[in-house]
């Protein structure tokens, strides 16, 4: 039960951060499923790779790129509609969880957004500066790329503190389930893991970039699972202690 005597996100607020959440995953999966198939290279791909994928599918990359200023948008509007959810009952018991995964949030964004921009930059030089398959890598192409494994890796971190944050905040205030909460810690560990163990993810292609994927799946099903939280959330049920 959400230990809650007053206050907290209004039905509407709740609604409109709940739905925020869905189109959130629904977006992130989408440019997902936009770069995959056109052939992403994986992080540690060799430079030539990369140059001749940037290098030939601009047009499927400016797409995808496209939809990431909504998935921003939205999930500003979850991480705030979690914290009115939840800050009243944490500032009874004098916490703060729900405002660090909001911080976690805010810093994800800033850090994808730093990706998002190396990749439109790589359709601009992959084809450039030398950078074709069987080139060496150091060119422009080589560094960027470099730079976008690095900051694409280490962006684990803040999905971690995300998902620590707001799950220990919603299993302490009683707002998500028990399984809810422990697949958010989960998917933070591993995510965390694949942050801490970035050099060697970036410099060797293989099973270690499996742990940050995992991750990422289960954060995107905590994400829908969290909207639907929100969406069905009674503020007048919460103040008189119901679930």
């Amino acid at each position: 039960m959400l230990r809650q005597s007053s206050g907290g996100a209004s039905p509407g607020f709740s609604r409109i951060t709940g739905i925020a959440a869905l189109g959130f995953a629904a977006t992130i999966v989408l440019a997902n499923a936009i770069m995959v198939p056109a052939g992403l290279p994986l992080t540690g791909a060799e430079v030539g790779e990369v140059g001749a994928f940037f290098g030939t599918e601009g047009e499927v990359v400016a797409v995808a790129s496209a939809l990431t200023p909504a998935a921003w948008l939205l999930a500003t509007l979850f991480g705030a509609g979690a914290v009115s959810a939840l800050r009243c009952s944490e500032r009874d018991r004098g916490e703060a969880w729900s405002l660090l995964g909001f911080t976690g949030l805010a810093l994800q964004n800033v850090t994808f957004a730093a990706v998002i921009a190396i990749r439109l930059a790589l359709t601009s030089t992959a084809g450039g500066d030398g950078a074709t398959a069987g080139s060496a890598p150091g060119g422009v192409t080589g560094g960027l790329w470099a730079l976008h494994d690095a900051l694409f890796t280490l962006n684990g971190t803040f999905l971690a503190l995300a998902l620590l944050g707001l799950s220990v905040a919603g299993l302490r205030a009683g707002l998500v389930r028990p399984w809810h909460g422990t697949l958010g810690l989960a998917s933070a560990a591993l995510l965390f893991g694949s942050a801490t163990l970035t050099p060697l993810v970036v410099d060797h292609a293989g099973p270690l970039g499996l742990l940050g994927l995992a991750g990422w799946l289960m954060w995107v099903v905590w994400i829908v699972a969290y909207g639907v939280t929100l969406i069905r959330l009674n503020p007048a049920s919460r103040r008189h202690g119901e679930p």
